[in-house]
């Protein structure tokens, strides 16, 4: 058997274009087989057909026909977020553009942990971190306790290129005012952490005070925790590209993640080594599920959950709970639930925390996407004072899974994800100009996610990126009004962005979810479900901005006509 072709190299191109072709007509195929936004039969009739297409998965002789076989069967049994009536989850069908992209990261295959397997990734990276970061944070001229102007720098013997333990502060040593930019001390127990922290004056920076394109904030060069810069060293490879950008110093930066879960977990984490080693998490009823699992696996205290007596954390609630509580403490917020797309009071709270010295996340990983939206980014006003803030482009943004993003308001926060592991990024390469990568995640071997993100931003630009989200927005509001005026179902409440609730009115809980599961089963329709106001809801939520009205209607007519098949108290289950 000769060598297979490989996907990169100067044959790549060539050996990847038939098998595009393959690919291609085996996902047409496999949806037409389906013929729905979802295989019907239900678990079992989806696993016995997989089963058929696999056959022996590791046979003795490989088939020459697998791409075929399995891409349709993996098409066949898929379910098709673009397909209009696929709206139960946030899962949304990916821009082409972007999944064209997505191929080229899959083909060259850069890895981000270290430069020399991503150099053109790792300076994308950096471009596009902080362009989204100034979308939450603008410009950092713009933002308080940022400097006009670099500090001074001592001045250090020729060639004093950083010896450890040289020129450091001591951990307890007690942090500066706001605006004087003390470095990573921390409070002492009990203490809540104080926000606005400023790179210091006298010369000392942190390690992950770090700044790639125009001090955006990206890890590159990762020194010892406050040490200080002698005479003539490089401090980061975009200082030694294009010299140091002193307007940008401390701006904000963006991390790239797999997604909310993740994006919650690292802010969960950079939360507490900020605080001194431990925080208390405060959040609404209605925060997403990976906050407290985060905290779980941080080792962190129980979370305190304050009541989210319409679907979002009540502000008066939020002031008691803190003047309650010791500190140090982390507020949660959500700006986007999963159950209903509601988005928190966000000045408000962030006001609670500036007057108790808490820190705030906001998870926005649902809603951030209103960012791109003239009409649609006022919903999000006070996202700007969050700590950390979750974004997901591949929920109102369009990627291809995993599109995550942490942004990090002070990029001094990220020291503690800083790592030394000699064959990645020593410390002569970092200081002969290497960037250091390690610093920019919890995972080691990391995927190029940010081709697909760039590639986005720069073909549809904000305009064309705030117009799906202003389509998928209308969509909502007419399916909305389309289930208020029907006298067989009742809506929960107008939607917030793209999450419409409702159910068949007189309907029990038991009739509504045998009425998912029966469109389910049928592959007809796809809707989720959720409880709120002790009750069941169907849930629709629309991130197709190619559904049109007649979808809508036919939706809501898939659900009436099903439910008419189903006699109260004799349900499936």
């Amino acid at each position: 058997m000769s060598t297979p072709p490989l996907a990169s190299g100067p044959e790549g191109p060539r050996a990847l274009r038939p098998l595009l072709d393959t690919v291609l007509e085996a996902l047409d195929t496999g949806a037409r087989a389906r013929g729905g936004p979802l295989p019907a039969g239900g678990p079992e009739a989806v696993a016995a057909r997989v089963r058929e297409a696999v056959g022996e998965v590791l046979p003795d002789q490989g088939d020459p026909h697998a791409l075929r076989a399995l891409v349709h069967a993996f098409a066949e049994g898929a379910a098709d977020p673009s397909h209009p009536l696929c709206a139960a989850h946030l899962h949304c069908p990916p821009l082409a553009i972007a999944t064209a992209a997505d191929l080229a990261a899959s083909a060259l295959n850069p890895s981000l942990d270290s430069w020399d397997q991503a150099p053109a990734a790792s300076e994308l990276e950096l471009l596009v971190a902080a362009a989204l970061a100034r979308e939450i944070y603008g410009e950092p001229e713009t933002r308080p306790g940022i400097l006009a102007a670099p500090p001074a720098r001592p001045a250090a013997p020729a060639g004093d290129l950083h010896e450890p333990g040289k020129h450091r502060r001591p951990a307890s040593e007690a942090r500066e005012p706001a605006g004087s930019g003390a470095a990573a001390d921390v409070p002492e127990p009990g203490e809540n952490c104080p926000a606005g922290k400023a790179p210091e004056a006298g010369g000392t920076r942190l390690a992950g005070d770090v700044r790639g394109p125009g001090g955006s904030g990206a890890a590159g060069d990762v020194h010892e925790p406050a040490e200080t810069y002698p005479a003539g060293a490089l401090r980061s490879v975009g200082e030694a590209r294009r010299g140091a950008a002193p307007d940008m110093l401390g701006a904000a930066d963006c991390l790239v993640t797999t997604g909310g879960t993740e994006s919650n977990q690292l802010a969960l984490l950079l939360a507490r080594e900020a605080c001194g080693g431990s925080v208390r998490l405060v959040c609404g009823a209605n925060a997403h599920h990976s906050l407290a699992r985060a905290a779980w696996l941080l080792g962190l205290p129980e979370p305190v959950v304050v009541p989210a007596p319409a679907g979002t954390l009540d502000p008066a609630a939020l002031d008691e709970t803190l003047t309650r509580l010791p500190g140090p403490l982390l507020v949660a917020a959500t700006a986007g639930t999963t159950e209903a797309g509601l988005i928190d009071p966000l000045p408000e709270i962030a006001a609670r925390c500036a007057a108790h010295g808490a820190r705030l996340h906001i998870d926005a990983a649902y809603g951030g996407g209103l960012l791109f939206s003239t009409r649609h980014r006022t919903a999000l006003t006070g996202l700007d004072a969050a700590d950390t803030v979750t974004l997901d482009l591949h929920k109102l943004g369009w990627q291809p899974i995993a599109a995550g993003l942490l942004a990090v308001k002070d990029p001094r926060d990220l020291t503690a994800l800083r790592q030394r592991a000699d064959y990645l990024n020593a410390a002569d390469d970092t200081e002969a100009g290497l960037p250091d990568l390690l610093g920019r995640s919890l995972r080691t071997t990391r995927r190029p996610d940010v081709l697909k993100l760039a590639v986005t931003l720069k073909t549809l630009g904000r305009g064309g990126l705030g117009t799906l989200v202003d389509q998928v927005c209308a969509r909502a509001r007419e399916f909305a009004a389309l289930v208020h005026d029907h006298p067989g179902f009742v809506l929960h409440a107008p939607p917030v962005i793209s999450t419409v609730l409702f159910r068949p009115a007189g309907a029990t809980d038991a009739t509504v979810a045998a009425v998912r599961r029966a469109l389910l089963t049928d592959g007809r329709a796809v809707l989720g479900r959720t409880r709120l106001d002790g009750r069941l809801w169907l849930k629709a939520t629309l991130l197709n901005p190619a559904t049109g009205p007649d979808d809508l209607a036919a939706l809501l007519h898939l659900v009436a006509a099903r439910r008419a098949t189903l006699v109260e108290g004799h349900t499936p289950r």
